[in-house]
């Protein structure tokens, strides 16, 4: 099977660009899964990043834009992996309770290894890392950066 990305075309309020994403179903095939059945849905598409962190990370997939919502379908059985939560490395947001993930994801703007093994990493940026540095910090942040739109394809 060949490698599929995720394009995420965000605004940052500042700009426009894409953040090509290496998906990695090899680490967690069934989160991967949901993110492709999502990302096809068109859910991603106009969702804002509610938490941006600096030195830490940027998170989104959540409905109401506050990190308090998932998407309709049933949480998901962890996938924790042994890969690094590093700079790039998107991995699923998700409750205290380990099998919560659901549609909410972060990307990491720096090590994080204190994550690791207890967040799913499903994928890891390629490039346009650049346009996730510029989204507008805060929890949440006063006008908060977006997804405009979301689409799989082969890499």
């Amino acid at each position: 099977m060949a490698d599929e990305i995720l394009t995420f075309t965000v605004d940052t309020g500042n700009g426009i660009g894409d953040v090509v994403i290496k998906l990695r179903p090899d680490l967690a095939p069934g989160h991967v899964e949901r993110i492709k059945e999502l990302v096809g849905e068109g859910f991603y598409d106009g969702i804002v990043f509610h938490r941006v962190i600096p030195g830490f990370m940027a998170q989104g997939g959540c409905p109401n834009g506050t990190g308090t919502g998932g998407s309709d379908k049933p949480d998901l059985k962890a996938e924790f992996n042994a890969e690094p939560h590093v700079r790039g490395v998107c991995s699923m947001a998700r409750t205290s309770a380990p099998h919560s993930a659901n549609s909410q994801f972060f990307i990491c703007f720096d090590d994080a290894t204190f994550l690791d093994r207890q967040y799913t990493v499903w994928g890891v940026v390629q490039s346009g890392m650049e346009f996730v540095d510029a989204l507008p910090k805060g929890e949440p942040p006063r006008n908060p950066g977006k997804i405009v739109k979301a689409v799989v394809s082969a890499a």
